[in-house]
Order: C-alpha cells, then sequence, then structure tokens
C-alpha cells in the first residue's frame, strides 16, 4: 500500500486541494502540485472522466475514433480497478512508452506519442497527485472495437510505423519562452492528436503538423502560421482563445470547447503566452484560392444569410468581439472541410463558459428551418466571401444530416 500517497479528505475535480495524509511520512506536496498542473495540461480529466461525475477520473467515458469506440480507463488509486496497486515504473511506461502493466499496446486514443515527450520526473508527479484521488472501484471494458481491430497485437504494427518515443529537448537556437510553448503544445498538451491530419492507419502525417484534421463530427483547423486561416491572429489573440474561450475573432465550440473548459482555461497566463508564441512560429501551408460559385449560389445564400445571420455576425460578417465570431477570421469557416460549417448551420452549437468569460453565446439550430439546398446556398455563401474556401454541395449537406443523426442515435 502506498500509505505515504494516501488521502484522508476527498478531493474535487481538478483545481482541488491536496488532502491530508494518513501516515506519518512526509508527503510531497510540491511534486503532487506539479502533478496536478500538469494533469490538467493534459486534459486527463476530460477522457478520464464522464460528464457530469462527481468521480473524478474513474474512467468509463467512451472515446469516439475513426475505427471505432474504446472507453477511457479507471486511473483511480483503486487497487483492483485503477491503477492503485501499480507501480510508478508501469505508469510511466503506460504514459509514455503505450504499454499496460501486462504488456499490452495502448491504443493511440491514450495519446502516448506525445506524452512521450514529457520526462520520467513529469509522468511520476502526475501519479503523485492521482494518488490524493479518491479511490473507486469501477472496472471498466476498455475494448470495445470490432475484430480484427480488438486484437492489440495490432498495434505493434502501428508503434513501428508511427511512434517514435523520446522526451522534448529544448532548440538551443530559440528562446526559453518558444522552448515552453514547444514542450507544452507538442507534448502535455497534444495539440497533434487533433490538428494533425492522419493516415489512413490513424498515424500522423509529420511534414503536416497542426495543418488541420477531421474528426468526431468537427473540422479541427489549421493552427499554424503563414498563411493558414490564422494568419491574422496575433498571439495575444490565440492566448485569450485559449485563456477564455472567446477573442475579436473567434470562440470556442465542441470539443476544442470542452478543452478550454477543463484545460486551458487553467494554465498561467505564461503558459499561454509561451504556447502562441510557439503556435505562431509555426510554418503553415499557403492557402489555395478556391473557384468561385455561381452567382446564383451566392446571391440566394446572402438572401438567408441578410435573414438569419446578420443580427449576429453583422452584414460585413465581423461580428461582436468576444462575442459572436468574426466570420473573415474563424479558421472553421477558411477550412477545405466544411463538416463544422454545416453542423453549427444544422444543429447550432453553445461555445464555452469561462471563469474569466462568463457568457457563453449559443447559435441557433437551422437545420429544421432550412432544405439542403438552402442550407448548401447560406454555407458556400459563407465560406466564399469570408473565406475563399470551396463551394458546399446539396449532397455535403445530405452526408452532414446522416452523420449527425447517426450520432445522435
Amino acid at each position: 500500500m502506498r500509505s505515504a500517497r494516501t488521502v484522508a479528505a476527498s478531493l474535487a475535480v481538478l483545481g482541488a486541494g491536496v488532502g491530508t495524509c494518513l501516515s506519518g511520512d512526509l508527503q510531497d506536496f510540491a511534486a503532487v502540485e506539479r502533478g496536478r498542473y500538469l494533469a490538467i495540461a493534459a486534459d486527463c480529466g476530460s477522457c478520464h472522466t464522464l460528464p457530469g461525475s462527481d468521480h473524478p477520473f474513474s474512467g468509463g467515458r467512451p472515446i469516439e475514433t475513426p475505427f471505432g469506440v474504446v472507453a477511457a480507463p479507471n486511473i483511480t488509486p483503486d487497487r483492483e480497478t485503477g491503477i492503485g496497486s501499480w507501480t510508478d515504473d508501469e505508469f510511466d511506461d503506460a504514459v509514455r512508452n503505450g504499454r499496460s502493466r501486462n504488456g499490452a499496446r495502448l491504443y493511440p486514443a491514450m495519446p502516448f506519442p506525445y506524452y512521450s515527450r514529457m520526462s520520467r520526473q513529469d509522468v511520476k508527479d502526475i501519479r503523485a497527485y492521482l494518488d490524493t484521488i479518491p479511490p473507486l472501484h469501477n472496472a471498466v471494458q476498455v475494448n470495445r472495437l470490432p475484430f480484427p481491430l480488438s486484437l492489440r497485437e495490432s498495434m505493434l504494427a502501428w508503434d513501428e510505423l508511427y511512434f517514435t518515443p523520446g522526451e522534448f529537448h529544448p532548440d538551443a537556437s530559440k528562446s526559453k519562452q518558444w522552448n515552453r510553448g514547444a514542450y507544452l503544445v507538442r507534448g502535455p498538451l497534444h495539440c497533434e492528436a487533433c490538428h494533425t491530419p492522419k493516415t489512413y492507419l490513424g498515424g500522423d502525417k509529420p511534414s503536416q503538423a497542426l495543418q488541420g484534421y477531421t474528426l468526431q463530427g468537427w473540422t479541427v483547423p489549421d493552427i499554424t502560421s503563414g498563411e493558414g486561416p490564422l494568419r491574422n491572429w496575433s498571439a495575444d489573440d490565440i492566448a485569450d482563445y485559449l485563456r477564455t474561450g472567446h477573442n475579436r475573432h473567434a470562440a470556442a465550440a465542441g470539443p476544442m470547447g470542452e478543452v478550454v473548459e477543463l484545460s486551458t482555461s487553467k494554465l498561467t497566463d505564461e503558459d499561454l503566452n509561451a504556447i502562441a508564441a510557439y503556435l505562431k512560429d509555426v510554418p503553415g501551408r499557403a492557402q489555395e484560392r478556391s473557384p468561385s460559385p455561381s452567382e446564383e449560389l451566392l446571391t440566394a445564400g446572402g438572401a438567408i444569410y441578410r435573414d438569419l445571420c446578420s443580427a449576429c455576425h453583422r452584414q460585413d460578417g465581423k461580428g461582436i468581439p468576444n462575442m459572436f465570431p468574426n466570420l473573415a477570421e474563424a479558421a472553421t469557416v477558411k477550412a477545405k472541410d466544411p463538416t463544422t460549417v454545416l453542423r453549427v448551420l444544422l444543429q447550432g452549437t453553445q461555445t464555452v463558459s469561462t471563469d474569466r468569460e462568463p457568457t457563453g453565446p449559443a447559435m441557433p439550430a437551422f437545420g429544421w428551418q432550412l432544405d439542403d439546398a438552402k442550407i448548401a446556398a447560406v454555407a458556400t455563401y459563407v465560406r466564399s466571401r469570408f473565406g475563399n474556401s470551396p463551394t458546399v454541395s446539396e449532397s455535403d449537406v445530405r452526408k452532414a444530416r446522416a452523420d449527425q443523426k447517426a450520432r445522435t442515435n
């Protein structure tokens, strides 16, 4: 029993204080606090806690992947169903090398390819923090993938192709702030897990790092610099977005809203500025000019926009800073993939509410009101006028409706 790490007082969710040790051994509270902060940065609570649950890190949340669903395991210090009986070496091997204590390979829904860039001490501190969480007996069936993907032996080939373990090492030619941002983005924050395009086997395409992807029914935008969608965002804009979920250009919703709520909004200003400085220095691809839609389609879309959208986003698309997105600077409007634009048009969305920005405006749904042709027209108008993005077809809308219906069933 890890008596020096057992805690009498139950802790609340991420951000709670540290309880009192039961044993006479001196707890390394500094390590626990470092681990707490790293667990927040790594967004561990998002996957390992069921939404609305009063039992943090007890697992069971389904994680959607392109290949099926897996469930996050229980990582409380319960000795039978959690990690209470694990050694520090076993925990480190899981987090940084993708191997469970029985030698089984982990699926990359657990972002070990990025956590590998953390140090052993980082992971040990996270373990010290998790050991202060109240243990909960909750056996989780993690592997819910269909055969043959359910065979973990398949991960041997995947690891060989896509996993290169190794800690982050600072670039001596860059500033301390840049290196801190690079460590956070490429390590615990695991931004590449969502924002980097994937191969058909689900591995990263390193040459396109952070250039955008589509998953879980959302467009994950290009967050590089250069000519990408965020080229007009300043470092302060990026930091504000991560801090509050809103800035003068955009508002966070969907999976990114959850990241802001549970993770980035709780980071220090110093770290947020470091992340922003790094992202502003990541080279991106040039934005391609898309063919212009027909005048008939733009006229129809423009009329719908004036009737339904201009009250919030204004006729010029600039919106209201920190309230309604500026469509000309919204990364998802400029993305090639219209998934997010269609999603919010069809079913609406709620932007995130944080301590520093408690007002989270909502986008109403129009899928009940507009048919496929009208949704395609207004989506094309918005993406063409404000984003130079490709035309949206009626078949794109039908596909989006079907996808959303499947996700709600």
